[in-house]
């Protein structure tokens, strides 16, 4: 019910003629039978849900009494979702009420069946007919008043749907079952009027719910496995955390073992110690708990409100949230970290509390309703905490999201610690919050490692790049990810996963959120005017107005930031004769973007607790890369400009790509001349035309410094082809390496040419084959400094290699590295010079330690020597790696 309907007079009014209890309390006389809390007998209002159950007939039905202020909408909302049947209690004085129209959209989200009570009917003023009429027009015209004449009642009935008007038609009436049937399925809302206070007309809704209501409305049997859902978190007087949930499914006993929801961003295996009935402050502990069953157990300290235990799935994410932040102003001497443990526990019991630690400023702040919870807040800290503390004025709470789609990338690898992880970040669907999924085959990266990234994902609230609110309404998919088979740990894809994400936000197109509510405003239609200019100053819109006589209705939606003091307005120049309500509609885009970003002074890049960029690793040191240079170092390729890049039906044929083994193959083609003059054409594109004047004799690689050019003498250029998939599967490192994962030696492989190409000065061409795949075209990539080869559809490494010996064997200096017996003769006979993958081993590690001994010895003599004898960018460049800030020579 809205507040002060008359809700928790009414459940006592059930209560009390239904035998549970045996004197009639009040909530003016600070004495109602749900009123457990002294909090809430001095206010008089509910702030807590509660339990009571009580016999209709044979059939045991629990009760849940729900906080009817707006301020506690939440703590009503969870409750919602564990219901057969729903009482909506409606005040015959003010009749549809703000408040009210709310708890019907959720009621309708929810799919809950719902009984009316107009309550107060007793009171001067209150028109049955009016009020019936108001609730067809304004809720639905399904709401038909059943304590009325029953032939007239079956008529209108009828009315509702086909099948019932032809049963009328056919016996003159309707049967129980299908008048049951009719509110089960949410086209019939039996309304009944009354006063709860006097005892008035309760009997007769009892009736009507002994007669139309269904036990069990969706449970499943009790031979079932067990399933159950958690709608609130208390602790009784003793202390003890108290874990209400409804079992849906199976039966629960004392000393069972329950386990968290395997997506659950925690994991946790708990026994159950005691398992009470509820109902008021006492309870009866049974061992033994059934399906439908309403409970409240003990020894469970991790569930929360809205999970699902066993076959369960958790609850969607509540409508109604708030939309003021305050700061939480301790008295001095107040430990602020202790008082932060406090306060958590208050938040399992109201989540929507939403308590949050500033650590740049060491304050404390909460995300509240109103100014009714706050008073409430401050009186449960100083009851439970011993401590009074206040409140600043507060301000909106803004959120982000994004408007195209980004593909984020974290990388985290310092020393002895590995993982890469790219996020496809989405815009969603407004108020769908953040949906998380994985869409990464397993080969890439195992299952456990798949669930712990989107664990980390869930985990925590993460900030945009605007103002540092959190972001909503997106779609975040992993979509690639890398481990290490001895360094990786689960903190360090929680790095990854978090610089995933920020990354992925800078690239995007942000957009600013604030809260905007639905109003309505009513007020004498003279005054319609200045309401419409007043609603258009704050950047909100309105519907035509409604007039009824001398009076007119605004409905239409506004900024929550521009409306929050405007009843005061309305008060004074309607001299007290308009009345605004207003009801939390969702969050889109802000309507003074510039002015909040300017005022809130938020640098992404200088917010160390949520880093933009990612950690790299080389010559055992981590150094930081920012977040625009992360592709440039990323260990995997991008997907998104893969999956751009590849024909529909080709993702499934690269990936088999990445799992093709390497070995010595025999064989040679022929080629046609169109296929060669293709070919000829790639390299002049890729590499350029080079003309030589006389070919060069054949040589091998040695380690001897290079002869220097005689002047006026045309340098030779000089090609290094090296099978990767032979040159893999012959290093024992790389060897064991593939065997964890292929792509990763595949890269490992690329980064020790790019060093080695980086001191020798040749053009490196590394060659894997894709012959196994379908319908692939050649592709030449450039990774840094070496070009990277993958054959076309039937083409092998050593077929391509032969071509290209055969096309500029002869032109320039050509080494193949290979240890295939059949591509080493064919090389030798197309004027190449081979080398064998274990014997280029030996030399890329003598290559090694003379890039290091030529930088110590030039280093020694100073820099100015240094740059005297040594090319300028290439001495630039060795001190960048022995700093640690690139990977290779360049």
């Amino acid at each position: 019910a809205h507040v002060d309907a008359g809700k928790t007079t009414l459940s006592e009014g059930i209560l009390y003629l239904s035998g549970r209890i045996r004197e009639l309390g009040r909530v003016d006389h600070k004495n109602a039978y749900l009123d457990t809390y002294e909090l809430e007998r001095n206010r008089g209002i509910t702030i807590f849900s509660k339990q009571a159950v009580f016999k209709i007939g044979d059939r045991q039905v629990t009760l849940l009494d729900t906080p009817g202020h707006v301020d506690f909408s939440a703590e009503m909302e969870r409750t919602l979702q564990i219901l057969d049947y729903a009482v909506l209690v409606i005040s015959g004085m003010n009749g549809v009420q703000g408040h009210t129209r709310t708890l019907w959209g959720l009621l309708k989200r929810y799919q809950i069946p719902v009984f009316l009570f107009i309550n107060k009917m007793d009171q001067k003023g209150t028109d049955r007919i009016g009020l019936l009429k108001e609730l067809k027009s304004q809720l639905d015209s399904g709401c038909i008043a059943f304590d009325k004449d029953e032939e007239e009642m079956f008529e209108e009935l009828a009315t509702c749907e086909d099948a019932a008007l032809d049963e009328y038609l056919e016996r003159g009436n309707l049967s129980e079952e299908t008048i049951t049937r009719l509110i089960v399925e949410r086209k019939v809302y039996p309304c009944y009027f009354g006063s709860a206070l006097k005892l008035q007309g309760v009997q007769e809704f009892l009736e009507g719910f002994e007669h139309y209501a269904i036990a069990g409305r969706g449970l499943r049997q009790r031979k079932s496995n067990f399933g159950a859902k958690v709608y609130k978190i208390s602790r009784d007087t003793q202390g003890n955390r108290l874990t209400h949930l409804r079992i849906t499914s199976g039966c629960l006993k004392v000393k069972d073992i329950l386990t968290s929801n395997p997506t659950a961003a925690k994991q946790w295996e708990e026994k159950v110690n005691q398992i009470r009935i509820y109902s008021g402050e006492k309870y009866e502990a049974v061992l033994e708990a059934e399906t439908g069953c309403v409970c409240a157990v003990t020894g469970l300290n991790h569930t929360y409100p809205g999970e699902g235990l066993g076959t369960e799935r958790e609850s969607v994410s509540p409508v109604l949230e708030p939309v003021l932040n305050y700061r939480i102003q301790l008295p001095e001497g107040c430990d602020a970290v202790v008082m932060l443990k406090n306060l958590r526990q208050l938040e399992e019991e109201e989540p929507m509390l939403r308590i949050m630690w500033n650590e740049e400023l060491g304050e404390i702040h909460a995300q509240l309703m109103g100014a009714v919870q706050i008073e409430i807040l401050q009186s449960l800290i100083k009851e439970r905490f011993h401590t009074e503390v206040t409140f600043d004025t507060g301000s909106i709470v803004y959120k982000e999201t994004i408007r195209n789609s980004v593909e984020g990338v974290g990388h985290f690898e310092p020393l002895r610690h590995y993982a890469e992880v790219h996020l496809l970040l989405e815009p969603g669907e407004p108020g769908s919050g953040l949906v998380l999924e994985a869409d990464c085959s397993e080969d890439v990266l195992d299952r456990n490692w798949q669930r712990l990234i989107l664990t980390h994902l869930a985990e925590k609230e993460h900030r945009g790049i605007l103002t540092g609110s959190v972001i909503t309404d997106m779609k975040i998919t992993l979509i690639a990810g890398r481990a290490h088979p001895k360094h990786t740990e689960g903190g360090d894809f929680r790095q990854a996963v978090y610089r995933a994400v920020r990354q992925g936000l800078m690239q995007a197109e942000c957009i600013l959120l604030e809260p905007y509510y639905e109003y309505r405003l009513e007020l004498p239609s003279e005054m319609v005017g200045r309401a419409m200019t007043d609603i258009q100053k704050m950047s909100g819109e309105c519907k035509p107005a409604k007039m009824t006589g001398e009076r007119s209705v605004l409905i239409g939606k506004v900024p929550a930031a521009a409306i929050q003091n405007y009843q005061m307005e309305v008060n004074g120049y309607t001299r007290g004769q308009g009345q605004l309500t207003c009801t939390f509609k969702g969050y889109e885009p802000c309507h003074n973007v510039e002015e909040i970003i300017e005022a809130a002074e938020y640098d992404p890049e200088r917010d160390l607790n949520n880093p933009t960029g990612s950690v790299f690793c080389a010559h055992g040191a981590g150094f930081v890369v920012p977040w625009n240079q992360v592709p440039e170092y990323m260990h995997i390729e991008s997907q998104i400009k893969k999956r751009k890049q590849a024909e529909p039906g080709e993702l499934a044929d690269r990936a088999r790509r990445e799992r093709i083994p390497a070995q010595g193959r025999n064989g040679q083609m022929d080629f046609s001349r169109e296929e060669e003059k293709e070919l000829e054409e790639i390299f002049i594109r890729t590499y350029g035309k080079v003309e030589r004047k006389s070919a060069p004799v054949s040589r091998t690689i040695t380690s001897e410094p290079k002869k220097k050019q005689k002047r006026g003498e045309e340098p030779l250029q000089e090609y290094l082809l090296v099978d990767g998939y032979n040159v893999i599967f012959a290093w024992d490192e790389l060897k064991e390496l593939a065997q964890v994962n292929i792509e990763s030696a595949r890269n490992k492989l690329m980064d020790i040419l790019c060093n080695y190409q980086g001191f020798r000065k040749c053009i490196v061409i590394l060659v894997f084959d894709a012959y196994k795949v379908d319908g692939y075209a050649l592709e030449i990539q450039k990774y840094h400094n070496i070009h990277v080869v993958y054959t076309k559809e039937a083409e092998t490494a050593d077929q391509y290699i032969e071509k290209v010996v055969h096309h500029i064997g002869r032109k320039y200096h050509v080494t193949v590295v290979t240890s295939d017996g059949v591509e080493q003769v064919v090389t030798l006979g197309q004027g190449g010079t081979l080398i064998s993958s274990r014997e280029f081993q030996e030399e890329v590690e003598l290559v090694r330690r003379q890039i290091q001994e030529e930088y110590e010895k030039r280093r020694e003599k100073g820099k100015n020597y240094l740059f005297d004898h040594m090319d300028e960018k290439m001495a630039k460049d060795m001190e960048e790696v022995r700093l640690g800030r690139k990977d290779t020579i360049g």
